[in-house]
């Protein structure tokens, strides 16, 4: 198969998880990667597609990711936290995309009766790179504006 997966995860006994799950799951050449990005991002090759789904305060993360990908490739991030939000929003003004927030719900008992109990709302930004004003020519996504 041409496709490839990597996920990159700093903790050893998650990233264990991880590879049980993608065996379990029926993704059994998930390639796991144990470390820290941006730092473990070097090791690899360019991404078509990148998804952060943590640590976006990170320094550098979101730049690393940026640069990685080639012209045509996609960035998705997803966030719970204002500091994140912040970044996304940022980025968005900068790059472009589509910047979302996602809520859900469950029922759940109230005394006798059944009522909603929200989640954390879900942030997520998705952009395309590419070429022109919002794509390589641009500040990446920590640049100053």
């Amino acid at each position: 198969p041409a496709c490839r997966a990597v996920t990159v995860e700093r903790d050893p006994v998650r990233a264990a998880r991880i590879a049980r799950n993608a065996d379990r799951l029926g993704v059994p050449a998930l390639d796991v990667v144990t470390g820290s990005a941006p730092a473990a991002l070097a090791q690899l090759p360019s991404p078509d597609a990148v998804f952060i789904g943590g640590g976006l305060t990170a320094p550098g993360l979101l730049d690393a990711c940026w640069n990685a990908l080639p012209e045509g490739g996609r960035l998705v991030a997803n966030t719970v936290t204002l500091e994140s939000e912040a970044l996304l929003a940022d980025a968005r003004r900068r790059l472009g995309g589509e910047l979302v927030r996602l809520s859900v719900a469950h029922a759940v008992p109230v005394g006798g009766f059944t009522g909603w109990r929200q989640a954390m709302p879900v942030t997520q930004w998705a952009v395309e790179k590419t070429s022109g004003p919002t794509g390589p020519d641009a500040a990446g996504p920590g640049a100053d504006a």
